[in-house]
């Protein structure tokens, strides 16, 4: 008689939960844009969310500890025209956010430690260069303050957020709307899935796309495929019959998926999101009321089924925190923000584990907050994986980082197109002069508007105290 053998595995046992009442976020109007994003953006300090907002687009930024009911006055961040279709927190900055709007704009936002008196109404920059709305964005994973968008004019561009500049146009790549965009680990590639139902790799400084498989799922609704750590691809999608299904792509041998699980029937566009350091894939379905869970190993059938965690109430959206925010001392693999009518509900993920100690197998060194690359090194052609930290003595976010724009249009001291005119020793004074005098203007414009917001925030101090001593 055959025993049947067990997969070994540490992450079988994980197990969702959702948090306490009182570690909810209450009476937040979530917005109700029929758009197919996450409306929600978590990392170690801040909780954001798109918001009902009238007459423009908005969105609400909360400190993590801010929990229970929500003031009706509580400030937004407000300043687009339409509704605010996706929101993405920096990983390289915890204070800066980026929101892409139905006003064609992206907006980055600078978010104070301290809770403002009134609307955030002023971005650090707006970047313009989409004819439609703009529906995704995403932050390279190891280049300083390169942002990437994608728009309803089926384009996608790379921004360095730091100087204001388009660096990278894909605007031939795509014949109809661009349903999701990702990154691989170190940045060289972005995976693309579109409404002509094509799964896309694409290297973006070259501008080709290096691979493509045409029908990765047969059904007609969405798709969305993000990458896994080794390089393959997970996509998520619907069959011919309405099943929802998760594929496993090889690119190298994009034939025949590597795996391939169906599930139920349903309306609802799965989201996946992918935890590199445990090789697992969430599944949020919009107008679920689940969160389905696979292992990805690399021993047949490669896509394991874990569980599922259930509840009552269907989700309107999904924020997923980075590792460096977890509580290791409480073998939490993963937390989940979901969006409710009016709430916002933290959910879970552990691994039951009698010790109280440091647990090395759930928790390699992790993407930490430092870049690897500046935005121009990224672009010359360089490639790094990103930096890693440990999260052995938990991780303390770091205090307030001022992200700086300078705007390259206003001091381009490039040379004009055409054949480069030998330098004369004339001319070399010249040109330093002009640097030396450009860099001491630059310093004394930030010396000012430092001193402005020293004395913003000693009236905005003088106004608590004001208010507390009339309360």
């Amino acid at each position: 008689m055959s025993r049947r053998v067990v997969r070994q595995s540490k992450f079988r046992h994980v197990f969702g939960q959702a948090a306490k009442a009182d570690q909810a976020y209450e009476d937040i109007r979530v917005s109700k844009v029929t758009w197919d994003s996450s409306f929600c953006a978590v990392n170690p300090k801040f909780l954001a969310i798109i918001v009902e907002a009238g007459g423009g687009g908005a969105f609400i930024v909360l400190p993590l500890a801010k929990t229970g009911r929500v003031d009706k006055n509580y400030p937004l961040v407000t300043g687009h025209t339409a509704p605010v279709l996706d929101i993405d927190w920096c990983p390289h900055n915890d204070n800066v956010i980026a929101s892409a709007s139905d006003d064609t704009t992206i907006m980055v936002w600078q978010i104070p430690d301290y809770t403002p008196m009134r609307n955030i109404t002023e971005p650090i920059i707006t970047l313009e260069g989409h004819s439609k709305r703009v529906g995704i964005l995403s932050w390279h994973p190891t280049a300083r303050n390169v942002l990437l968008s994608a728009g309803g004019d089926n384009v996608i561009i790379i921004w360095n957020v730091g100087t204001g500049e388009v660096l990278l146009s894909l605007d031939d790549m795509h014949p109809d709307v661009i349903h999701s965009v990702c990154w691989n680990s170190n940045g060289s590639l972005l995976a693309t899935t579109c409404k002509d139902k094509t799964l896309r790799i694409i290297d973006p400084r070259k501008g080709q796309v290096v691979a493509e498989q045409a029908r990765p799922h047969e059904g007609a609704r969405p798709l969305r495929a993000v990458f896994t750590a080794d390089g393959k691809l997970l996509s998520t999608g619907f069959s011919r019959m309405s099943e929802r299904q998760l594929a496993l792509w090889d690119p190298n041998n994009f034939e025949e998926p590597v795996a391939l699980q169906e599930m139920d029937t349903s309306n609802g566009v799965l989201l996946p999101f992918y935890d590199p350091d445990s090789s697992i894939v969430y599944l949020c379905g919009k107008g679920d009321s689940s969160i389905r869970y696979f292992e990805i190993t690399d021993e047949p059938p490669f896509v394991h089924y874990l569980n599922t965690f259930s509840s009552k109430e269907p989700q309107r959206g999904m924020g997923f925190m980075p590792k460096r925010g977890l509580d290791v001392s409480k073998c939490e693999i993963a937390r989940f923000y979901k969006l409710h009518e009016r709430k916002c509900e933290p959910i879970i993920m552990t691994v039951p584990r009698k010790s109280d100690l440091f647990q090395d197998d759930l928790y390699p060194d992790t993407p930490g907050p430092e870049p690897a690359l500046e935005a121009d090194e990224w672009l010359s052609g360089q490639d790094a994986e990103p930096v890693l930290i440990s999260l052995r003595d938990g991780y303390v976010p770091p205090k307030h980082r001022e992200l700086r724009v300078t705007k390259r249009n206003i001091l381009d001291v490039r040379p004009p197109s055409g054949p480069r005119r030998s330098q004369s020793a004339s001319d070399a004074p010249l040109s330093q002069h002009t640097l030396e005098t450009l860099l001491e203007e630059i310093k004394a414009l930030r010396e000012r508007v430092q001193a402005q917001e020293q004395r913003i925030t000693a009236l905005e101090n003088m106004l608590c105290e004001l208010v507390d001593g009339t309360d």
